[in-house]
């Protein structure tokens, strides 16, 4: 009697071991088991949220997800999109890519669904042609650690998501063709207010966020009136859609469509056959790029006329970007950064406005000249776009507006064989702050991080997960940081003593407004 006690009992502490380790949620499709990680997050990768975009989908608006019987595991990522480009600073854990890539990833406590979590999604960086979910930096499980449903999305890339052709603007319902990557997006946030409850999510929450082409994508989800009612918050890191950088009327776009084409001297019935490595490769070599497009259905109207006059998601918007986003290299190039070469820059790019331009990025000296041509690219770069896209949405949308500036200095590469030369500025590139934001520092490890990274980390992430709580990033033991006015605007600096301050260089916005909206 003794011995089948001792059996019973071994054998429902390893069925309750088991149930420990492999959570399970039912959603829509049916049910899931995902994993826990050290028993207080749930995690589960791999998870569909539309058909794969293969054979006859492709290059069709998602479609639903078909039903599955029994359990479906959700323990790896799936296979990230088409792409040939990898940038160096970008760490995949998923095995491959593939057209077959319409998959998300959830994080969330392991608490009970009935106490309902605010929820954030994320859409990844990478130019509209490269990025994946399941990057390192991008990993929910310290932000679901602080009782956030973490979301990463899968969406479709370059020539799979963006292609537009006149065969397509026919077959479809809605007459339009493109932007399918943009409703990739859409057809999650969907996901997300059917099934995120059954994570503990709370779909009365929801906050939208990204990095680069994320946050141009954020921004275009708020514009797009198909997008309203399904998310509740915006988060963007340098860059939105109603910079200089316009998207292109269907029309462009169809024709740039058949041109590549024709260009492959091939049919439209038989690229649509191609094997997708093919295509790829092809797409790679023809020097084409495939973007956004005011394609009348998810975009209507030019995404600035939107905002101009209102018409974008009324949430409240935390949005800015980074002190030195790119080099001073793209103004001047491979010339040496002296007082001569860089206003001989200025006259090749802005022509009869140099001179404004110099008011603008003064420069009597090399280091002036450095910092100028710094702050310029990085302006036209990211900041211009992302300042307008504040300006605009504090002065339309109704909502509290947040702006920053991110100036943590980088530190050198984890494996530096000798120190970094420290710069006349703080350098804070591109994308620098992904991984601060969302509490990462640890996961991304090629960096030689110090106790002044993770104090900046702990800031950033804390405003990130107020405001994903909130709609509001203040709260205890962080400074004060107040919306944006646009006559009188505000910046909070985010590094190891982060503060708020008093916007500086507003002329130099202008200045860019009036040279590429005159």
């Amino acid at each position: 009697m003794k011995e089948l006690y001792c059996l019973a009992f071994l054998s429902l502490a390893l069925v309750t071991s088991y149930a420990q380790s492999a959570p399970q949620v039912h959603i829509a499709n049916g049910i899931l088991e995902g994993e826990l990680d050290s028993g207080d997050i749930r995690i589960f990768r791999g998870i569909p949220f539309a058909q794969p975009p293969v054979g006859d989908l492709r290059w069709k608006e998602p479609q639903p997800v078909k039903n599955w019987k029994g359990v479906r595991k959700a323990l790896r990522f799936a296979p990230r999109p088409m792409q040939t480009a990898q940038f160096k600073d970008m760490l995949f854990r998923s095995g491959k890519y593939s057209e077959d890539c319409l998959y998300l990833n959830v994080w969330a406590p392991n608490t009970s669904t009935d106490k309902k979590h605010p929820v954030l999604v994320y859409f990844y960086g990478g130019g509209l042609y490269a990025g994946d979910a399941s990057e390192v930096r991008y990993d929910g499980a310290s932000m679901a650690r602080k009782g956030i449903v973490v979301v990463t999305v899968n969406y479709r890339l370059g020539i799979f998501g963006f292609f537009a052709h006149p065969r397509l603007t026919d077959e479809s319902s809605h007459h339009s063709s493109g932007n399918y990557g943009y409703l990739d997006q859409q057809a999650a946030l969907r996901w997300v207010q059917i099934n995120i409850g059954a994570f503990g999510g709370d779909t009365a929450r929801v906050t939208i966020a990204g990095q680069s082409a994320g946050s141009m994508s954020v921004s275009v989800q708020m514009a797009s009136p198909l997008s309203k009612g399904l998310f509740n918050g915006a988060i963007g890191e340098s860059g939105s859609i109603v910079g200089a950088t316009p998207p292109i009327t269907l029309n462009m776009a169809e024709q740039m469509g058949a041109r590549f084409t024709n260009a492959l001297n091939t049919s439209f019935d038989a690229l649509r056959e191609e094997p997708a490595e093919q295509l790829m490769e092809e797409a790679a070599r023809s020097g084409f790029h495939f973007s956004t497009i005011i394609d009348g259905y998810f975009l209507p109207q030019s995404p600035r006329e939107i905002f101009t006059t209102g018409r974008q998601a009324g949430v409240p918007l935390l949005a800015g970007w980074n002190a030195t986003e790119v080099s001073w290299n793209d103004i001047i190039g491979d010339n040496e950064p002296t007082v001569p070469n860089y206003f001989s820059a200025l006259l090749k790019i802005y022509g009869s406005s140099a001179e404004e331009a110099a008011k603008n990025y003064p420069a009597t000296n090399r280091d002036e000249v450095l910092r100028s041509a710094t702050d310029l690219a990085t302006e036209r770069f990211l900041g211009y776009s992302t300042w307008k896209w504040i300006d605009l949405h504090a002065r339309t949308g109704g909502r509290p507006v947040y702006r920053y500036l991110y100036a943590q200095q980088q530190p050198p590469w984890a494996d530096a064989k000798t120190p970094a030369r420290t710069p006349p500025f703080p350098i804070a590139p591109h994308s620098a702050e992904i991984a601060y934001a969302l509490g990462n520092l640890t996961l991304y490890n090629i960096y030689a991080w110090t106790a002044d990274d993770y104090r900046t980390s702990e800031i950033m992430q804390g405003f990130f997960v107020n405001f994903i709580r909130t709609g509001d990033p203040n709260g205890q033991g962080l400074p004060a940081w107040s919306a944006y006015q646009p006559g009188t605007p505000n910046v909070m600096i985010i590094d190891r003593n982060a503060h708020q301050e008093p916007a500086k260089n507003s002329n130099r916005f202008l200045f860019l407004d009036s040279f590429y909206y005159k």
